[in-house]
């Protein structure tokens, strides 16, 4: 998928061999596979430095070509939305992920008119809603309390981006989380960039001793749930799993409880940005885009999908 802005074809999140520039929205894995292929990426700072540090490879930042804006998405820190405006007046946005409700840890989204919206459908349907993010956070607090008068809370989270979250909410109340190596590791560049987080560091599942169990709280990747469950079941010591996304609205996870806390936005956030962003043609992209382009369609947008390649080619031809 790519856009044509004069003389350059800019990819979007994806390896795209014709492409001369890669547009980079964020920094999780999903988005950032052909990086290192990449002749020159357009991207923040913050998310040039955080794959950096997640990948150990230097990555060639590219020059903004005329017309082209990056505008925040909300998602996580560093996180980008694109802006495109032809010498014609024609404006286009690409989405990536983004998020309408303000995090703790995220620069706050910026909605623009543009005549053409390229979407995210993460989550297409229109009976899955989002609590407010401050009950949530509150919930979880409310959690932590409960639960580390009588044991530990062990939180699973992707180590960038819901990490640094949910090490927020419990400085909020007070709490120093214990974290594995790899948070720490980009929780380093979080606080390069200003976003201030109290943590201590622990080597999980190794180097579990008695003197991780004052702490109520520990952070540790999702990959490293299980081995530090069973490391301190093994030692007799009580604990609690969690989980905090957003994908607790559509499935059970193996932990004692889930918070329904995401990065992304749910249907009724996306028709309220489509609304601010009053656009006459929309294109919805990702895993959901057949779904969530048939929903807006029923609210009586002008929605497409874009996962066929008629649909990508008649966009591109627009943006010649």
């Amino acid at each position: 998928m790519a856009v044509y802005v004069g003389d350059s074809r800019i990819g979007l999140d994806i390896r795209d061999a014709d492409a001369n520039v890669h547009f980079v929205s964020h920094a999780h894995s999903d988005h950032t596979g052909g990086v290192r292929k990449a002749s020159s990426i357009l991207c923040s700072d913050i998310t040039k430095d955080l794959i950096e540090t997640r990948i150990r490879y230097e990555v060639k930042a590219a020059e903004k070509p005329r017309g082209v804006e990056m505008l925040d998405s909300g998602h996580m820190l560093g996180s980008k939305q694109l802006y495109v405006e032809q010498d014609s007046g024609e404006s286009l946005i690409y989405t990536g992920d983004y998020q309408m409700q303000r995090s703790p840890v995220a620069e706050r989204i910026e909605v623009r008119h543009a005549d053409t919206l390229i979407i995210d459908s993460t989550y297409p349907y229109p009976n899955i809603a989002f609590d407010d993010r401050e009950e949530v956070m509150g919930s979880i607090q409310s959690y932590i309390k409960k639960k580390g008068e009588i044991g530990s809370i062990l939180f699973g989270a992707y180590a960038m981006g819901k990490a640094q979250e949910l090490i927020r909410i419990c400085n909020d109340m007070g709490v120093s989380p214990l974290v594995d190596l790899n948070i720490e590791k980009m929780s380093k560049v979080y606080s390069k960039h200003g976003i201030s987080l109290d943590y201590q560091v622990q080597d999980f599942p190794n180097g579990i001793g008695d003197g991780t169990f004052s702490n109520p709280v520990w952070i540790v990747s999702m990959h490293l749930m299980d081995r530090t469950r069973n490391a301190v079941s093994a030692v007799g010591r009580k604990v609690f799993t969690a989980v905090a996304t957003g994908f607790a609205k559509m499935r059970r996870f193996n932990t004692d409880v889930q918070f329904a806390l995401s990065d992304h936005a749910d249907f009724a956030q996306a028709v309220e940005y489509i609304d601010l962003c009053n656009p006459r043609s929309i294109y919805t992209c990702g895993a959901g885009c057949d779904t969530f382009a048939k929903n807006l369609k029923a609210k009586g947008y002008n929605a497409n999908p874009i996962n066929r390649a008629s649909n990508m080619s008649m966009l591109l031809e627009n943006y010649v």
